[in-house]
This record gives C-alpha cells, sequence and structure tokens, in this order.
C-alpha cells in the first residue's frame, strides 16, 4: 500500500506554476525560511546533545550531609566519589539505574532582566559528577518534582558553576564517560543465604544495568537490583566469586574470581575495569 505524499515506481510531476503560500510566492517563503534557521539557534541556545535542567544544592560547604543516600554508597568519600556528586530528579534516577553515571554540567545562558539573573560564574565552565543519590518529589520549590530533569549538587559541586545565594541555576547537561582509577570494587553484605553485592568504581558508561555472579560449582546466575548499586542473589554461595557486568552503554565485562576463595563479609574486592 502506497504510503501518503511518497511516489513509489515513478516520478512525482510539479507544477510550474509559483504557488502561493498565505499571500507570498516561492521567493518569499525562501527567504523567511532563510531568516528561520538564522533565528532559531540564538533562540534555543542549545547546543548538540546537550539536554535542559536545573542545579540545587543540599549538604554542607564541605559536603557534609551527602555521603550517603539512595544508591546505597555509604561514604561517597571514602568510596572515592568525592564532593563532586549529585542526588537526581526521579526522570534521571531510574529507580537506580542511574547510579555511577557520569554527567557533565554547564550553565545555561540567561537573558537577565530586573527579576531574572545570572548566578554563574562562568557560562564557558563546566564540572562532571557522578549520580550518588535521589531527590524526591516533594522537595523544596518543587525542582525534584517529576517530569523535570533536575541536579541537586553537593555545595562544593555546586560553587563551582554558581554563586550561593543563587540557590538555583538552568544548565545544559550531557552524559560523559566516567574516568576512574583501579578496577571495579565488589563489598559484600548481607548473609549466607542473602549476598548483597555493592558494585562500585565503574568506568566508562559508570551504571549497572544487569549483574549475574557465579561460583565453581555453578552455572551464572542473574542477580537483581536490591536498590541503588545493590546487587542481591538469594543463594548460599562458596567460593571465589566470579561476575558479569552489563553497563548503560550495554557493554559487557566478565571479571573471572573478583572476588578470592577466603572472602567474608564487610571485605572489598577488586576486579578490572571498562576500557
Amino acid at each position: 500500500m502506497q504510503s501518503p505524499g511518497i511516489a513509489l515506481g515513478r516520478k512525482r510531476v510539479l507544477s510550474r506554476c509559483t504557488p502561493k503560500m498565505s499571500g507570498l510566492t516561492r521567493v518569499e517563503v525562501t527567504f523567511v525560511m532563510f531568516v528561520a534557521t538564522l533565528v532559531i539557534p540564538s533562540v534555543l541556545g542549545m547546543p548538540v546533545g546537550w539536554r535542559d535542567a536545573h542545579i540545587t544544592y543540599y549538604g554542607s560547604p564541605n559536603g557534609g550531609g551527602t555521603q550517603g543516600g539512595a544508591c546505597a554508597y555509604q561514604n561517597t568519600f571514602s568510596l572515592g566519589y568525592g564532593a563532586m556528586t549529585a542526588a537526581l530528579s526521579s526522570p534521571l534516577f531510574e529507580g537506580g539505574a542511574a547510579c555511577g553515571a557520569c554527567y557533565q554540567l554547564q550553565c545555561k545562558r540567561v537573558q537577565e532582566t530586573r527579576t531574572v539573573k545570572n548566578w554563574c560564574w562562568s557560562y564557558s565552565r563546566t564540572i562532571t559528577i557522578t549520580a550518588t543519590n535521589l531527590c524526591p518529589p516533594g522537595s523544596a520549590g518543587a525542582w525534584c518534582d517529576p517530569p523535570r530533569h533536575h541536579f541537586d549538587l553537593t555545595m562544593p559541586a555546586f560553587l563551582t558553576l554558581a554563586r550561593r545565594e543563587g540557590g538555583v541555576a538552568p544548565v545544559l547537561y550531557r552524559r560523559v564517560k566516567c574516568v576512574k582509577r583501579g578496577g571495579i570494587r565488589f563489598t559484600i553484605g548481607g548473609n549466607p543465604w542473602f549476598l548483597m553485592i555493592l558494585i562500585h568504581n565503574v568506568a566508562g558508561a559508570g551504571d549497572v544495568r544487569a549483574v549475574r555472579i557465579k561460583t565453581p560449582s555453578t552455572d551464572w546466575i542473574p542477580m537483581y537490583r536490591n536498590w541503588g548499586a545493590l546487587w542481591t542473589v538469594q543463594r548460599k554461595l562458596s567460593g571465589p566469586l566470579s561476575f558479569q557486568i552489563t553497563a548503560g552503554d550495554r557493554r559487557q565485562i566478565t571479571i573471572n574470581s573478583a572476588v578470592g576463595n577466603a572472602w567474608k563479609f564487610g571485605q572489598t574486592w577488586e576486579g578490572h575495569n571498562f576500557r
């Protein structure tokens, strides 16, 4: 069946008459379209690959009060994430799937008026932050309410981009590659029948979308996301633990015997990482 407006197997015959569009000739229409191509980019101000969001801050000036959260990172400083982290609004957080993902933020240019002020230090300055927490709906100012894309930064991260007195600023953001030192780390928790593994320090995409676990006496067993970056299997396992991890960019990595034979609860083991 031929789709409307698409000529299949034959040439479309165009009229030689000069068409009229709301009283405009073809030359005038062409001119209007040319002007539009010049005006639209300056109005939108949106570089390719970037999206709109806003930033606020929480915690103390040194990042205190932001170390834990919905990704199950008990201390983002000791785990190597530092103070350049953020709590994401739920559309970005995706129920914890975004934990560990890295984002580049840049202040968005605003037209200043008597009621609108630019609080950013520089429009050219960028920072890279890691998703480590959730900014839940109902937070102050409704900035984190769906469907908004929002980053509630630690205060040190916010102050790198904007002045504290502003409190909120419009930004552009995009996903970027996470650069990490060392390998993927596995912190063992739970109990013998309910194993919980905190997977962190993931390079590349940074976020983890699927995990399978294996011992010398088992096949690959799917794990499920308990919450945040905590992955669980309800089965008693012993011996060295191997992992197969699928990241947010669909790349996979297999780490054989990432956790050694003599593992104990509370330990952290390290394997190789995405390149």
